[in-house]
């Protein structure tokens, strides 16, 4: 039985701390050790196999061609108001010194020469003369380093110094290796985290131990990244992720133990004793509510998108070390740290209040049918901006003024047009027919929605051209997604007609358009799979078909409602000046599927704290009422002070520049705030009440399948006999 051996676990860590805490610093030092010394570096593919998109990157990669890999733009327009590249020989000067020095960067293959252009070139100098484009091509994404991008933001500075240009920079690789900035939005989560534990703790040492917790886990899983992506290609996001979720579920891990800890250290128990009954009952908790989580998040897979499937197998890695730490490591310091967890109080905190939760319970019973109707009415109505879900991908003109990238965006857009900032590379097969291209070319440059095309580079011994188009609309316009699907459904069969050639639509936009029908095309089949999972599991810890029933359907609304006030910030633009927003984007095509993993998993650690609370009271009293205002009673401050810590680690990513990393933040801190108040202290109570007995129906034959679960509180474990009634 879990709870036995979960008990004995518990024991034995409390009992010979300096083993158990001496065999993790080995392992973590291991870890540590490998992941710099043999560690893989984190690298972004953000293609989808099968995709048009990715066929165009196949079909250049495998010609050799240079428009198989990623480029740079150095933007440079000259610092006098009044003068261009045009009439002034000194700012032609200072632009060829500038594409020049940008050549000889380590891994630029080629780069555009506007100062070598008399006059307007598309996508080389603006019609006015002020705006020039210095395009560099790199080489494919598994080929560079963040370094290259180093190199370039390096190189920029110096060169912009002694020179009549101003000098910006943007493009794909800024893409694929800027990484959001870190550190005082982390910092200031903590700090808020600490603030939450002494309120709820009272005690240094109580509120030290959580902390620490999750910081090492945190460390020990972002460690092991570099070493799984041995197996698989861990994004470069990943860590960003992984710290919003580490840290809010380790630190809720380890509150939960403590908490059960310091109330049996209340009712008497040694701390041994104490330590073995927190980890044989909140532990199994912890166990399974952290299996939900990875469980949803490993529901990524279905995606069909690999870097969606890596990232969530980093994230779920994360949450599984952060339960491994929690029944392991913490009673270990818990046993170390003996009575001294109550002592270096700030204030004086009863170690089990219940009674102001009580009454709350109490009252919701009492008007039960009156809170589950306002409750989700309320949800609906948060949840209905979800049918205007744009999903797209936020330009580099959503990111602040001070950032290069926006300042090169800003340039471009005015001198070119907005298109000019998302090119579109058709990539033509034409080893069997060179002749479409010419009147593809036209063709193209017929459409509505495209500007201009540059003249088309035939590689004849490859069988490739490669024409780049330029739309009349920004990379995140639903305009510019049309143009796509326009010249892959309508331009291209008009042209190559029955001729064995075949054209692909490729680069940035067109790929991240791709990888937005993808995830569409999956979604469903993705939120089944994870609903079906965690039912499945909820049915085994719970052995009620009601219960894991009812909790899959408030977490969607919980989810739905955090959906719609992402909505309301991001799309419409409500508050957006509260959280550093400066222009409305869409939504990032696959931030709802990882959202939607990630909140359902914690939507059930909730589910599960509770649940298992109210089932131990149930077991033991058969009353159905009288353990629902218990369970709140007991776990109403758990909850409450899990969903303020989780709440402020998330917002506390709002403050990052990155528009994606807001959506996280924000989405994440609605969804936990939303599901910690109306649906776990309003309407579990209040569903639970009117359905009475109900909730704990199992059909005779699905009772008899089912594996035996026992989620009581062991009873004095001097026998151990006693936990396997």
């Amino acid at each position: 039985m879990m709870s036995n051996s979960l008990y004995r676990l518990g024991r034995f860590a409390a009992r010979r701390p300096w083993a158990v805490i001496g065999a993790w610093l080995v392992v973590s030092v291991l870890v540590v050790a490998a992941s710099s010394t043999f560690g893989q570096k984190l690298e972004d593919s953000f293609g989808a196999p099968g995709v048009d998109s990715q066929r165009a990157t196949d079909l250049l990669a495998a010609a050799g061609s240079d428009q198989a890999g990623l480029t740079a733009q150095v933007v440079v327009t000259p610092r006098d108001d009044g003068v261009t590249f045009f009439n002034s020989a000194a700012a032609r000067a200072a632009l060829s010194q500038v594409q020049s020095a940008a050549a000889e960067l380590p891994h630029v293959l080629g780069t555009s020469d506007p100062a070598g252009t008399p006059t307007a070139t598309p996508g080389v100098l603006s019609p006015d003369g002020r705006v020039a484009i210095i395009r560099l091509q790199y080489p494919v994404l598994e080929e560079l380093a963040k370094e290259d991008l180093a190199n370039l933001k390096a190189f920029a500075a110096g060169a912009g110094q002694d020179l009549p240009v101003r000098i910006e920079l943007g493009g794909d690789l800024f893409f694929a290796f800027e990484e959001p900035e870190s550190g005082l939005g982390e910092a200031i989560g903590l700090f808020a985290a600490i603030l939450v534990l002494l309120l709820a703790f009272g005690s240094i040492i109580a509120m030290g131990l959580p902390i620490g917790m999750a910081l090492f886990g945190l460390a020990l899983g972002i460690s092991s990244m570099s070493l799984v992506a041995f197996l698989i290609d861990i994004p470069s996001f990943a860590p960003v992720l992984g710290s919003m979720v580490g840290l809010g579920v380790g630190i809720d891990y380890a509150l939960i133990l403590v908490t059960r800890h310091r109330e049996h250290l209340a009712q008497g128990l040694t701390v041994e004793e104490s330590a073995g009954r927190a980890v044989a009952t909140a532990g199994q908790s912890v166990i399974f509510a952290g299996g939900t989580v990875v469980i949803a998040i490993l529901g990524l897979a279905v995606a069909g998108v690999p870097f969606v499937t890596a990232a969530g197998v980093a994230i779920a890695l994360i949450v599984l070390t952060m339960v491994v730490v929690s029944i392991t490591l913490l009673p270990a310091f818990l046993g170390l740290a003996g009575h001294w967890i109550n002592r270096l109080a700030v204030r004086k905190v009863a170690a089990s209040p219940g009674a102001g939760w009580q009454r709350w319970a109490m009252h919701v019973a009492r008007h039960a049918t009156a809170y589950v109707i306002g409750a989700t009415v309320l949800l609906l109505a948060l949840a209905a901006p979800v049918l205007a879900l744009r999903v797209g991908t936020p330009d580099d003109g959503s990111l602040p003024e001070n950032r290069t990238q926006r300042q090169a965006y800003d340039l471009v857009a005015a001198g070119f047009g907005p298109g000019i900032n998302g090119p579109l590379v058709i990539a033509v097969d034409i080893s069997k027919d060179a002749t479409v291209v010419p009147p593809l070319l036209e063709a193209v440059r017929a459409d509505e929605g495209i500007a201009d095309v540059t003249p088309p580079q035939v590689n004849a011994a490859a069988g490739v051209a490669t024409l780049v188009a330029f739309p009349t609309t920004g990379p995140q316009d639903d305009a510019t997604v049309d143009t796509i699907k326009r010249l892959r459904a309508d331009v291209f069969p008009a042209v190559i007609g029955e001729s064995p050639a075949k054209a692909h639509v490729g680069g940035q936009t067109a790929s991240l358009a791709d990888v937005g029908d993808r995830v569409r095309e999956r979604l469903p089949l993705f939120i089944g799979a994870v609903i079906l999972l965690s039912v499945l599991l909820l049915t085994v810890v719970f052995r009620s078909v009601v219960v894991p029933l009812k909790a899959a359907l408030m977490n969607l609304l919980s989810i739905g409602a955090s959906f719609g006030v992402m909505v309301m910030v991001f799309q419409w633009g409500w508050g957006a000046d509260l959280i550093g927003l400066e222009t409305t984007v869409p939504i990032i095509p696959f931030i709802p599927m990882f959202m939607f993993a990630i909140l359902f998993g914690l939507s059930m650690d909730y589910e599960v704290f509770l649940l298992s609370r109210i089932r131990e009271e149930y077991l033991k009293t058969g009353d159905n009422d009288a353990s629902v205002v218990r369970g709140i009673a007991s776990t109403g401050r758990v909850i409450t002070s899990a969903a303020l810590i989780m709440i402020s680690v998330f917002l506390s990513f709002v403050l990052n520049d990155d528009p994606s990393t807001k959506m996280f933040g924000l989405g994440l801190a609605t969804a936990v705030f939303v599901d910690a108040t109306i649906i776990r202290l309003v309407l579990v109570p209040a569903v639970m009440k009117l359905l009475g007995p109900a909730n704990w129906w199992l059909p005779a034959w699905l009772a008899r399948l089912l594996p035996t679960h026992d989620v009581r509180r062991p009873e004095p474990v001097t026998d151990l006999v006693e936990l396997n009634r």
